[in-house]
């Protein structure tokens, strides 16, 4: 199912016209009346920066507990400064693509928490253009073992945390259903990350949880610089609308899910 955000879609300037609380600082005071996400526990990978750290904002704003993961230790820990004003916040230094650091990451969630609600594969990277003739053996397995591997690999040793009633959302973007030349790598990650995402969705029906597709256009974000230094970025959407369209899915019912989120800039694909 393809669904829009409510608002916001126009980008981060938008004013907000639902009792959300406004997401442009961390300082902002929450909505008036409860929300159904406070109190949850949501691990974010890459969250750190991007989209990642836009979602940790938005569930920060909910009343949700974080753990949030990066490789940069530096934005790492400026993550996690600003978030701890809003949130508990447990920052771990992980390298998806590491079976032993994923255990060792999801160790210290349940030492921490005890639990988890919300998983959201965020961490991804991309790669300079080049086409398949070009791309080199080292360069397509660091993405496929980030991109695909790595969501594997967290979502395994999570799910023994996750509780009835919880989700995981994949951040997969548009590159899993449409392909880009020069991007070869990308999109064979992303085409796989989405039959992983589609395959883990029946296998957990019957326990409860939902698994949903993040599938974002064009967000102006830093992985842009990998392959697209000058990209249109006045074209693009902004982290915070694709996070408060996460939060929207989240925040539904037990009984019904957002299977596949599909959100675009109103300029369209790049």
């Amino acid at each position: 199912m393809k669904t829009r955000p409510r608002r916001g879609s126009h980008g981060d300037s938008r004013p907000r016209t639902s009792s959300r609380a406004k997401l442009g600082s961390i300082n902002t005071p929450a909505r008036n009346a409860p929300s159904s996400l406070r109190g949850k526990v949501a691990l974010i990978t890459g969250g750190n920066q991007g989209i990642g750290l836009a979602v940790a904002r938005a569930l920060a704003a909910e009343g949700c507990s974080l753990v949030i993961t990066g490789r940069n230790q530096s934005t790492l820990n400026k993550a996690r400064r600003e978030l701890e004003r809003r949130a508990s916040v447990l920052s771990v230094n992980c390298d998806v693509r590491s079976a032993t650091e994923v255990s060792g990451l999801v160790e210290k969630v349940k030492t921490h928490f005890r639990r988890l609600d919300f998983l959201i594969n965020n961490a991804g990277i991309s790669h300079a253009a080049a086409t398949v003739d070009r791309l080199g053996a080292e360069g397509w397995q660091s993405v496929i073992s980030t991109n695909l591997t790595g969501m594997f690999l967290v979502t395994r040793a999570a799910l023994p945390l996750l509780r009835r009633g919880g989700a995981i959302v994949n951040n997969l973007s548009i590159a899993a259903k449409k392909v880009f030349a020069g991007q070869g790598a990308y999109c064979a990650s992303k085409h796989g990350a989405l039959a992983l995402t589609n395959t883990l969705r029946e296998e957990l029906r019957s326990k409860g949880i939902r698994v949903i597709a993040l599938l974002p256009g064009a967000t102006n974000t830093a992985i842009w610089n990998q392959f697209w230094p000058y990209a249109p970025r006045s074209k693009m959407m902004g982290p915070r609308t694709v996070a408060e369209a996460v939060v929207d899915a989240l925040a539904l019912p037990g009984d019904s899910t957002v299977e596949e989120l599909t959100i675009l800039p109103s300029a369209g694909t790049l």
